[in-house]
């Protein structure tokens, strides 16, 4: 039994907008799981379409009832190969990824069309397919709907990622992080504090000179 998953997205930006920022992904705010991308082929063929291979590597950790199952020195780390076919007469950009090790415990694997948007010239869909499978024997099923969640999960944490780069490359502000935002509005309220707090001491000090002021008077 497999898991498949069958999506479609929009980015609103050309498709030489989105092929460019395809290569610049990484790093960005939502790829930490990302640590590694290398080049392993790549070329132009006679009919001036690009084929390209890379190695990247992502870090994978597993649920607790997972972990059980295998040594702990088994790496935490999953290696997987992106397969990409550009043809740029037709604006399409094909990609397949999919995971070299683990593969007993769980295979991802990931087909993506990038094509221009058939109601916006100037924006690009993204239509995405994908299949996980499990080996295991007993736990097969958990195992699949634990990689299809986690699957749905890099793929919001993609999209974001990639209007990230694409802002950046357009000259625009990219949009903050939710641990950006967070981490500014825990500073702004630790201002505040402060200030409130400074503020109470200074009139806290004024009103113990008035009181002194008028204690003098009396004397």
């Amino acid at each position: 039994m497999v898991k498949y998953f069958l999506g479609h997205s929009v980015l609103r930006s050309s498709w030489d907008q989105v092929f460019a920022a395809f290569w610049q992904r990484y790093p960005n705010p939502y790829s930490k799981h990302v640590l590694t991308e290398d080049i392993v082929h790549r070329e132009v063929t006679p009919d001036q379409k690009l084929l390209s291979r890379r190695l990247l590597t992502k870090t994978n950790r597993m649920p607790r009832w997972a972990e059980r199952l295998f040594p702990a020195n088994v790496a935490h780390s999953v290696y997987i190969l992106e397969d990409a076919i550009v043809d740029p007469q037709n604006q399409t950009m094909t990609t397949f990824t999919w995971n070299i090790n683990h593969a007993r415990l769980m295979v991802v694997e990931e087909r993506c069309v990038y094509c221009v948007n058939s109601d916006n010239s100037g924006w690009t869909e993204i239509h995405r397919e994908a299949w996980v499978s499990s080996s295991l024997f007993g736990v097969s099923r958990a195992v699949q709907e634990f990689g299809l969640a986690r699957f749905k999960s890099n793929v919001t944490k993609s999209m974001k990622g990639f209007e990230y780069i694409l802002a950046k490359l357009q000259g625009e502000t990219p949009s903050k992080t939710l641990v950006e935002t967070a981490k500014e509005a825990k500073e702004k309220a630790k201002e505040t504090a402060l200030a409130a707090t400074e503020k109470a001491k200074d009139l806290a000090s004024k009103a113990a000179t008035k009181k002194q002021q008028q204690q003098q008077q009396f004397v």
